[in-house]
């Protein structure tokens, strides 16, 4: 699209964005082994201010997407996007704020490194980050508009209660109180379903939009939801059963159990004077 070629982090060549990425890889591999023998930063100040930030600019970029998207009088499934008209200038700008702030999220895993909370800097977090930045360059290259319009703008109302989140998990007083990070995660999932069933609907109704957007948004959705749909098994249900599992032993050992083996009235052959370790008499 020749209106943002121009544009910071926007050249025909995504040399610029491909040169953070590698900066920010780097940094995930190096910055947990530069903090191994160092004191974890608290940087309360600055992660209330961060995320706060990230907040107020996910608020106004939601309401300048939707707007711009009224204005151009697009539709739910169909919004068309041609680089020859500009209907609404400021619909580019405010998505190019959104390509940009992916740029900034970045920093969330630095944060983490710095504050020596290396086990949040998963695999997911990590591909999730640097797969945003690079698929917002393309898009911000090749389709600034259209349909461009939905996924960003419904990412943005998650993003205004996650960073709402992370900023008040950074207050200990307010930290026992926020019973609702699990929700967060299905939020997410949430998300990743009504844009993976938009896409579809797009796909559908063969809209005036380059379909290689569409194709690249589907497949997206799909790894992000097997991807999300791990961690929320492993962070939420296996890890509750696991909890449940010491409770469970000492209930076992209080009713006759031993290393782990039924108790007498479940399995019945202690009861019936049955040894496991002995056959029977004759």
């Amino acid at each position: 699209d020749p209106r943002t070629k121009d544009w910071l982090l926007l050249s025909e060549s995504p040399k610029q964005v491909h040169v953070l990425s590698v900066m920010y890889l780097a940094f995930v591999l190096l910055g947990p082994i530069i903090m191994q023998h160092r004191e974890a930063f608290q940087l309360k100040g600055i992660m209330i201010v961060y995320n706060l930030s990230l907040v107020m600019l996910s608020i106004y970029m939601f309401v300048e997407i939707v707007s711009s998207a009224l204005s151009c009088d697009y539709g739910v499934s169909c919004a068309v996007y041609n680089k020859q008209t500009i209907k609404n200038p400021k619909e580019i700008r405010v998505l190019w704020w959104y390509f940009f702030s992916k740029a900034i999220e970045l920093f969330d895993t630095v944060l983490m490194i710095l504050r020596k909370k290396n086990n949040q800097v998963t695999f997911l977090h990590v591909f999730h980050h640097v797969s945003m930045l690079n698929i917002w360059w393309r898009v911000m290259v090749y389709i600034p508009g259209g349909l461009s319009y939905f996924g960003s703008a419904l990412n943005c109302v998650v993003h205004v209660v996650m960073y709402t989140y992370y900023g008040l998990s950074v207050v200990p007083q307010l930290r026992e109180h926020l019973w609702w990070k699990k929700y967060l995660t299905m939020f997410q999932l949430v998300q990743f379903v009504i844009t993976f069933v938009h896409t579809c609907a797009s796909l559908y109704v063969q809209c005036d939009f380059p379909v290689w957007g569409q194709w690249l948004m589907f497949y997206y959705m799909i790894i992000m939801l097997i991807l999300f749909s791990n961690f929320y098994l492993h962070a939420y249900v296996i890890r509750k059963e696991k909890k449940k599992m010491p409770k469970m032993n000492a209930e076992v050992l209080a009713n006759g159990g031993d290393n782990g083996e039924l108790p007498a009235q479940n399995g019945g052959q202690f009861a019936n004077g049955y040894d496991s370790k002995k056959k029977k008499s004759a």
